[in-house]
């Protein structure tokens, strides 16, 4: 299975492990043409860190460059079901209020 699954509604279903052994780039990066252009056509994307199973200090930073690399392709990223302890090392590391989280 990938990292994620992207539907139609601009909705990225994110599973697995969020860290510095599984990501290699940006989730800009990480796009196909077909979801770049569905996404930059809705306007709007949620992560979906429901089936998150790990995150680490890369996995927040990727989640924070995904957010400004959406700003800068005319798409809002917000973050849906945002586990605690993603919540908590945000807060750590004093970058909570940078993560978009409905």
């Amino acid at each position: 299975m990938s990292l994620f699954q992207l539907n139609d509604t601009g909705v990225v279903h994110i599973h697995g492990h969020l860290d510095r052994d599984t990501l290699a780039k940006n989730w800009w990066g990480m796009l196909n043409s077909a979801e770049k252009a569905s996404l930059a056509n809705l306007g709007k994307c949620v992560l979906d860190l429901g089936d998150v199973e790990r995150i680490d200090s890369a996995g927040l930073a990727w989640l924070i460059n995904a957010v400004r690399d959406g700003k800068g392709h005319n798409v809002d990223v917000s973050l849906a079901q945002v586990p605690d302890k993603l919540l908590k090392l945000a807060r750590i590391s004093e970058v909570d209020t940078l993560l978009p989280v409905t």
